[in-house]
């Protein structure tokens, strides 16, 4: 039994070429994609490239509860981190200014008017019921809405379509005064309904409700609707001002006006009832694009258990309605971003926004929605370009160090292990093209940018690839020391010093890992890379370092251990052969 286990030991050990064929061919491939995508160089932090600085300022809103305090600058500023870095190491800087401001640094190459969208927006998401609309300019007919779909796997089931909603007036050739009077008889109606307007409501927009719980009679209440109903026929949600600031500081609580842009691209006005959900409700979200329909890209999204029966109860609600009164509104930061209709109760606790969204589009709604509302609002103060001279002096000066320590470790390997020094250059040169490889790609994969920090982590990988090596290198002198040739010498080492690298990368391997999760900002890039050239130095010393000294070994000149093949037995002080002692044979006792 255990001669075929060394015979396949020897087969495996007799082809070192295998593994170092297929380790070059995953770099050239590496190499290839590279140039593929056109990222043929790393994305540079802000320091070093430039890129843009936004000031941003909170802002107290009335009736919103929320005041400006640390804890809640803080969440905020963790909020917009995880939005615009993603995995955390695309360099994006997100930190409080004072008491009130907080400062974005987003570098360049990324798409900054995006990431401006990102930090800026509140993200507070309320689904509302609507209680009238109509696209703004005095059109009295809308265009059709998409419905409201939910499935367990958050997929449209293919039960609701799309059909033209009515409008609040009669027909769109009705008169302006009898439109306008139809629709201040809607808003007022639907306004002394509530939230759920009882499936009464006519096409003519007249709204008849169950009692609202407060008194629909009181001057409070008239007072109110007749505001809401004026704000209502004077909104012209075209215009850029009332699209910016309509149903912006309403509180959830209250019914509002609001803007929007239906299927057809054009601007629409809602009057809209209290919020029946919060977006606190929303577990989470995500883009998809929708194969089944003409969605296109939608956002999915999952309601916690609170929220799944909110969600049902207020959908069973608009069920029993006619047009518009059977729609929902998602409205996010005050502007509507889907207004679906419901056919019957959705109760499976998922929910699908559609709006005739771009993948960009769809994924930064989903994005906001998955990590929350801020809990302040914030105006951009101001917005500058950062240039990046200084930034480029110090990563000359950098680069240079690198260079001079290179050089160093080169020099050490020519003076002390003389020939090995064809194995461990080449190695290095190896890691330094994997690593540089793999910075560019994850450029574009997961918006990693190259800083400072992440320049000295680099160098400071030079010196451990060049412990690797040679932690192996003694191993095997040691072994020839013991008096063994040097192909058995190889192959012995090779366990001892394989514990030892592995023990040690492993140590700088966690420390980087840590200092990753602990720390924010530009720290964070130097232990990315150091963590990423850690992995990388396991990957060459087993796939070309240890192939490449086997193959290295059957040359006479390493082999019959050349005085300049840093392996001379003579000049490491080498014992005898082992195996001259087993032939002496002693005297026998008879012959003499």
């Amino acid at each position: 039994m255990a001669a075929p286990k060394r015979g396949r030991s020897a087969s495996a050990q007799s082809k070192p070429g295998r593994s170092l064929a297929l380790f070059l061919i995953a770099v050239l491939a590496l190499t290839g994609g590279m140039f593929a995508s056109g990222n043929t160089t790393p994305r540079l932090g802000i320091d070093l490239a430039g890129g843009t600085s936004i000031t941003l300022e909170a802002v107290a809103e009335p009736g919103q509860g929320a005041a400006i305090n640390k804890t809640n600058m803080n969440t905020a500023v963790d909020i917009m981190n995880r939005r615009v870095n993603g995995l955390g190491v695309s360099e994006a800087e997100v930190q409080t200014q004072g008491n009130k401001n907080i400062i974005v640094n987003i570098p360049k190459g990324t798409n900054s008017k995006e990431a401006r969208d990102q930090v800026g927006t509140t993200a507070k998401l309320y689904f509302r019921p609507v209680l009238a609309t109509e696209v703004s300019g005095g059109a009295a007919k809308t265009s059709p809405s998409p419905s409201a779909s939910s499935s367990p796997s958050g997929k449209a089931t293919g039960k609701a379509t799309q059909k033209a909603t009515g409008k609040a007036s009669p027909s769109s050739t009705a008169s302006p005064s009898a439109t306008a009077t139809s629709q201040g008889r809607a808003v007022t109606d639907a306004l002394k309904a509530g939230s759920t307007p009882s499936p009464g409501a006519s096409s003519s927009a007249k709204a008849s409700a169950s009692p609202s719980p407060s008194a629909s009679g009181s001057s409070a209440a008239s007072a109110a609707a007749a505001q809401l109903q004026a704000q209502y026929a004077a909104l012209d949600c075209t215009k850029k001002t009332a699209q910016t600031t309509a149903g912006k500081n309403a509180k959830a609580t209250d019914p509002t006006v609001a803007c929007g842009k239906n299927s057809q691209g054009q601007w629409q006005k809602y009057v809209l009832g209290p919020a029946a959900v919060d977006g606190t409700d929303v577990k989470k979200a995500q883009a998809v694009f929708n194969t089944q329909t003409a969605a296109g890209w939608t956002v999915t999204m999952e309601f916690t258990s609170k929220g799944s029966k909110k969600f049902a109860d207020i959908t069973g609600q608009l069920a029993k309605n006619q047009t518009p009164q059977n729609q929902f509104a998602i409205v996010l930061d005050g502007n509507v971003v889907s207004d679906p209709y419901v056919k019957e109760a959705l109760t499976g606790g998922n929910a699908e926004i559609s709006g005739s969204f771009t993948q960009q589009q769809a994924q930064g709604l989903a994005n906001m929605l998955s990590y929350g509302a801020l809990p302040l609002s914030f105006k951009e103060q101001s917005v500058t370009t950062v240039t990046a001279a200084l930034g480029g002096e110090q990563l000359h000066a950098g680069l240079i160090a690198g260079a001079i320590g290179l050089a160093l470790v080169v020099v050490y390997l020519l003076v002390f292990y003389r020939g090995l020094s064809v194995i461990a250059i080449p190695s290095l040169l190896v890691s330094a093209v994997l690593t540089y490889v793999i910075m560019s790609l994850l450029g574009s994969a997961i918006h990693f940018a190259l800083n400072l920090p992440a320049v000295c982590g680099a160098i400071v990988a030079i010196g451990i690839t060049a412990d690797s090596f040679i932690v192996f290198f003694e191993r095997i002198r040691d072994e020839i020391r013991e008096g063994r040739s040097l192909r058995p010498a190889v192959e012995r080492a090779w366990p001892r010093a394989r514990r030892t690298i592995l023990v040690s990368d492993f140590v700088s391997f966690l420390a980087a890992a840590v200092l990753f999760i602990v720390t924010v900002g530009k720290v964070q890039g130097f232990a990315f890379t150091l963590g990423l050239t850690t992995v990388l130095d396991v990957v060459v010393v087993f796939l070309f370092t240890k192939p490449l000294m086997t193959l290295l070994a059957r040359r006479k000149f390493f082999a019959s251990g050349h005085r300049f093949s840093g392996l001379d037995p003579k000049a490491l002080g080498a014992k005898p052969p082992l195996r001259s002692t087993r032939r002496t044979r002693p005297a026998d006792p008879k012959e003499a």
